[in-house]
């Protein structure tokens, strides 16, 4: 059957029903509990493929080994989750802690790239896997953003303090920038050319992506504004953030970040109205907007789950899995730790070891550091490529799942311990 429609059937009657038994019996946080089942789903299927060599379990592994993450996520559905998840923001936010964010957004992203891929070098040379330091870095810079989906998605549902719930939404919502922009630059060295300057490359990503989505937003925010219909309201609000990703697609900036600011001057803009005596019906903006978050995610994380089969063809998986996750927990906390001696006062009382600790395990990572691997399969050999996909797989699961699940209990023992 040449139609996608199976796929759809698949992947809802996944999400219906491990959202449904999760709901009456594990009780897990929604989006990881999508993503474990889903990854204990695959593990078993991929078994039965090796015992019994069946030819349908065959063609399922097959498909779920080749689905294009990249395509999926970069081409498709980023632009609508990202702006799903910050229409809730505010300028005025921002603004109270700026400096942490700008610190936080660009210098633990750099430094983190710049440090796990030393690191990763490190154990490349230990466990003899051969890989140069330019791919390191180019690693580091791929698993070095903190997830801005996660960030939205998981970690505001523990009720965190405020200031440091936002600080970490911020921080993931905004770093992409900087990632990409460090990711061109060593992806280049990787391929021999390296011409990309770092500083160019950010400031076009960055600045260019805010132009876009403040342009787009002031066109299409004016029919918003204007027309009675709420769903017009929500086709404008669909027009400007994909009118904003495609056009930062065209000029080589970014698009989600674009997406972000298209999210937030919305919300923004629709607050300032309404003090000044404007009268807004959106419920049904809000409602669509919810719900195409609350599904976007989770066709994501069932998704992640189902493609982690993926990491058993990396060389060395279990070494290397444990090395990348290891590496990425001194990256985070050595790049967090530097940061706090630039970013002012550390928000909610934390002292820094504290504010360093959490703001490590809060680092979750997810699928745009998996669509950036995936993008290296023409730079690097077929072995490396393995290598650079499953030890980002590793990580994302990692900080997902076990990060996810024990960060309640991390912020109690953290927040006892500052009493």
């Amino acid at each position: 059957m040449n139609s996608f429609l199976p796929y759809v059937v698949i992947i809802m009657l996944l999400i219906v029903a491990l959202g449904f038994f999760n709901e009456r019996r594990t009780k897990l946080t929604y989006e990881i509990a999508l993503m474990l089942f889903s990854i204990v789903i695959g593990g078993v299927v991929l078994g039965i493929h090796l015992i019994t060599k069946d030819q349908d379990t065959s063609l399922i592994v097959r498909d779920v080994l080749d689905f294009d993450l990249e395509d999926y996520l970069m081409k498709g559905v980023l632009c609508y989750m990202l702006f799903a998840g910050s229409c809730h923001m505010r300028l005025k936010d921002f603004k109270r802690q700026k400096r942490q964010i700008t610190v936080l957004s660009i210098f633990a992203t750099l430094l983190g790239a710049v440090f796990y891929g030393g690191i990763f070098y490190l154990v490349s040379l230990g466990l003899k896997l051969g890989l140069s330091l330019p791919v390191c870095l180019m690693f580091g810079s791929i698993v070095s953003p903190t997830d801005p989906i996660a960030a939205t998605s998981i970690l505001n549902k523990f009720n965190l303090p405020e200031d440091i719930s936002f600080l970490i939404e911020s921080e993931s919502l905004l770093n992409d920038g900087v990632g990409v922009a460090l990711f061109v630059c060593f992806s280049g060295i990787v391929r021999a050319s390296g011409s990309a300057n770092f500083f160019v490359v950010f400031f076009r990503e960055l600045f260019g992506a805010v132009v876009v989505g403040v342009a787009v937003t002031m066109l299409c925010f004016y029919i918003f504004y204007k027309t009675q219909d709420s769903a017009r309201q929500i086709f404008v609000s669909i027009l400007a953030v994909s009118s904003a990703y495609l056009l930062c697609e065209i000029f080589d900036f970014s698009g989600a970040i674009a997406s972000v600011v298209c999210g937030v001057l919305f919300s923004t803009l629709i607050k300032r109205f309404a003090k000044a005596g404007k009268e807004w019906q959106l419920e049904e903006y809000d409602t669509f907007w919810n719900i195409a978050d609350n599904l976007l995610n989770s066709v994501l994380y069932v998704i992640l789950g189902l493609t982690f089969i993926g990491i058993l063809r990396t060389p060395d998986v279990i070494l290397v899995s444990a090395g990348a996750i290891v590496c990425n927990l001194i990256g985070r906390a050595a790049s967090v730790g530097a940061c706090t001696f630039f970013m002012g006062p550390i928000p909610s009382g934390f002292n820094k070891k504290n504010f360093i600790n959490l703001m490590t395990w809060g680092g979750l990572r997810g699928a745009l550091c998996i669509a950036l691997a995936m993008s290296t399969k023409s730079m690097i050999p077929d072995e490396t490529y393995r290598i650079i996909l499953g030890g980002t797989y590793a990580i994302v699961a990692f900080t997902t799942i076990v990060q996810g699940l024990t960060m309640p209990a991390v912020y109690r023992k953290i927040n006892k311990s500052k009493l």
